[in-house]
């Protein structure tokens, strides 16, 4: 089976493993499932926790070395397909954004391809705040690749004090070595 090459996915070691590049308002929180005003998490029976953003930028995001997760620069010059997975919600009380920046980077950290979609609003009085899974496969990305950074996170819309910004957990970031 492939394996998550993130580490600390889903909040059980609180931020080990993660940089926090924004880390605003009451700054990043893990928390357990649901959470205050929260919605029971339809992914993972295993995850239990989650990561809580606050009322200014919450970023964080972690940087992968593939070389140094066992891949060899001719495995990696093949493309294997590269797939991404980012579990987010809203509150029932509070709106928030969430953004999604993901990029595959050569040996001197330059991108190859990026993937980053336009920040999410989620507004509990018009939308569905329920966990949502964002995903995305690389593939046909040129020779080079060495690096995979991942950075998630937002806020919540109405600039309360706390932690009522978006939640996000069950990261992932697989690369298929069935194609090597």
């Amino acid at each position: 089976m492939t394996r998550n090459l993130l580490k600390n996915p889903n909040g059980e070691e609180q931020m080990e493993f993660w940089e926090l590049t924004e880390n605003g308002g009451s700054q990043w929180k893990c928390e357990e499932l649901p959470g205050d005003c929260g919605h029971d998490f339809c992914g993972d029976n295993s995850v239990t926790k989650c990561f809580s953003t606050s009322f200014e930028l919450c970023l964080k995001r972690q940087v992968i070395d593939l070389q140094a997760e066992g891949y060899s620069p001719d495995d990696l010059d093949a493309q294997p397909t590269v797939t991404v997975e980012d579990w987010y919600s809203g509150r029932t009380d509070c709106g928030c954004t969430y953004q999604l920046t993901v990029c595959l980077l050569d040996e001197n950290q330059m991108v190859l391809q990026e993937f980053q979609p336009s920040p999410l609003t989620l507004d509990p009085d018009c939308d569905d705040c329920s966990w949502k899974k964002m995903t995305h496969t690389f593939s046909e990305y040129g020779h080079g690749l060495r690096f995979i950074t991942f950075e998630h996170g937002g806020q919540d819309t109405k600039y309360w004090d706390g932690w009522f910004g978006v939640r996000v957990t069950g990261s992932a970031v697989y690369l298929d070595a069935g194609d090597i």
